[in-house]
Formats: structure tokens, sequence, C-alpha cells
């Protein structure tokens, strides 16, 4: 829950218009609507006068914006690591034939540390699957939107579905190699 939500229902839970909560804080009602409405966020005196007026911790008040904030966080990194995997997948075998051919067996080095990149973070995304128990691409997506995340059961479909990506990966990466290697006559 976000604080402009947190406030509202705490306010109307010990029945207080917001003019009432207002006059308790030695505020304008307005300010009060703003919190409410998030146009603005209340500093940290008046974070302080909302726990000790609501009787609770200020852990508790600010706590979903918190939790709100990590998972825009983590949503973030999600789409970062996401991009740098892509990227890498391109460039790994992209890269190959060129090195081969202007810097010899040495320049494999390249493609194989641009593979090991691709590899970490493709580690991280499976990390932070595991963390939100995401499986499929629908949860996945929901999860960097923000949306509320549907549980399905894994199907046959989805096995035979990840067998395919990974061979027509594998092949177009060989492809992509054997055609770099054959243009450019390594």
């Amino acid at each position: 829950m976000n604080l402009s939500k947190q406030i509202q229902q705490l306010r109307k839970r010990d029945g207080l218009s917001q003019e009432a909560l207002a006059e308790k804080m030695y505020v304008s009602r307005q300010s009060i609507s703003n919190w409410e409405n998030e146009r603005s966020y209340p500093d940290i005196h008046n974070l302080l006068m909302l726990s000790a007026i609501f009787n609770i911790s200020l852990d508790e008040l600010v706590k979903g914006d918190v939790e709100m904030m990590k998972d825009a966080l983590q949503q973030s990194n999600m789409m970062r690591l996401s991009w740098v995997m892509l990227v890498g997948l391109i460039a790994v075998p992209l890269s190959i034939a060129p090195v081969m051919k202007y810097l010899g067996m040495i320049g494999l080095l390249i493609p194989l540390g641009l593979f090991i990149i691709t590899m970490m973070a493709a580690s991280k995304i499976e990390r932070l699957k595991k963390t939100h128990q995401l499986k499929t691409y629908r949860q996945i997506m929901d999860f960097i939107e923000g949306k509320p995340i549907q549980v399905e059961q894994p199907t046959r479909k989805d096995l035979w579905s990840k067998v395919m990506v990974v061979t027509l990966s594998a092949i177009s990466g060989f492809v992509i190699v054997y055609i770099g290697l054959t243009i450019l006559n390594v």
C-alpha cells in the first residue's frame, strides 16, 4: 500500500476529516488532500506527526512505500539485465568471425568475455525470477509493468516451448558464426 492510501485509510479509521487532520497537524487541508492524491509527499516532520496522531510507528506508516520502491528498483533491474542479456546473445555470435579474422584465436577472448557477462545477467534474472516466483513470460512482463502476477501451472507445452527456443537460438548462433567465418574467409 502506498503512503497516500495509508494516510487516507488511517484518517478514515480514526473518523477524521481532512480539515480535522490538518488542524491537528497545523497544515492546510489542501496539504492533506495533496498527500492523499499523490500530488506531494509529507516531509519527515509531518511523517513523524502522522505516526503520532495515528498511533502507529513510522515504519508501519511508510512501509508500503518502501516495499513499492524496492519492487520498482527490482523491476528496473530486471529490465536492465534483460537488455544486457539480449545484447549479449546477439553480440557474441556476431563478434566471433571478425575477431578471429583480425585478432586470431586470442581474439576469441572478446566473445568469451561477452558470453560471461551475458550468462551473469541471465543468472541474476533467474535469481530475481525465483525471488518473485516468476515462471512465464507473461508473469515477467506483469512484474516489470507493476501489475499483479497471475500464478499458472506449468504444462508440457511450456517445456517444449523452452526446448524449441534454446534449440533455435543455438542453431541461429551457429549459422551466424558460420556465415561470418565464410564471408570473412577465416
